[in-house]
């Protein structure tokens, strides 16, 4: 399965750390955010890994090199300034994501931080290929800052994935008709065929794909009760910095 690091956007809301610094280099627990989410992925498994470029591309391309250090293969897809959006900048990095068989392969938004083990997205894949679903995204719990949420499950969950179970999922209304709506975590598995309107080079968001596959019943999730957090701003950065180093610095770790 190969895997794509969304890492493109600006991080206007990091600013000034990201005026000379790409927001995937910002450092956390004692290294780049980014380098996290690589370990993780040679971890589970993954050996091919595509990652977006747009602001300050030369410089995350300069620190991360062909992946070599972490056993992977990187290979860098760069965009204009602005970037593409997310739908956008997976369309254009088709060429190293397609298959003919239309797997599922595994993107990572470049800003969040999460235990949810990759190494499931392999059983996820699978499961997705069987129902014949577009995507299938992890969940998480509304944050403070995001209490409206994106997504509902259908109350009869299916299969199960390991750390919870398989359910149809659909836009979520306000307030949540199923009771309960959560947070799209920036983790999720696509097949290439969701994409195949998108076209390459051009602005394209992600949702408006995600919207039409749930009314079309194509769309799953998951919901991971684990540790998440959208670095977005430079007060959540540090407060994830801080809960790192003293899980690393804990003699208890």
């Amino acid at each position: 399965m190969k895997a794509m690091i969304l890492a493109a956007g600006r991080g206007e809301r990091m600013r000034p750390l990201t005026d000379n610094t790409p927001k995937p280099l910002l450092s956390v627990g004692g290294q780049p955010l980014i380098v996290w989410h690589l370990q993780a992925l040679a971890k589970a498994g993954f050996a091919q890994v595509v990652i977006n470029t747009a602001h300050l591309a030369q410089a995350l391309q300069s620190a991360l090199g062909d992946g070599g250090q972490w056993g992977l293969e990187i290979r860098f897809s760069d965009e204009p300034p602005g970037a593409l959006e997310t739908a956008g900048g997976i369309a254009t990095a088709q060429p190293w994501l397609g298959s003919p068989d239309n797997e599922p392969f595994l993107v990572l938004n470049g800003d969040v931080f999460s235990d949810w083990p990759l190494h499931q997205a392999k059983t996820l894949a699978q499961a997705m290929v069987d129902r014949d679903q577009e995507a299938c995204l992890v969940l998480v719990q509304n944050p403070d800052h995001h209490p409206g949420g994106d997504f509902e499950l259908l109350p009869t969950p299916s299969q199960g994935t390991g750390d919870a179970p398989l359910a149809q999922a659909r836009r979520a209304t306000h307030p949540p008709s199923t009771g309960r709506s959560y947070t799209y975590s920036g983790i999720g598995l696509f097949r290439p065929s969701l994409f195949h309107g998108v076209p390459a080079g051009e602005r394209s968001p992600l949702a408006p794909l995600l919207f039409q596959a749930a009314q079309q019943g194509r769309l799953c999730g998951l919901v991971h009760q684990g540790r998440w957090t959208d670095v977005g701003t430079p007060e959540r950065l540090a407060a994830l910095d801080q809960a790192l180093t003293s899980q690393r610095d804990s003699p208890h770790v």
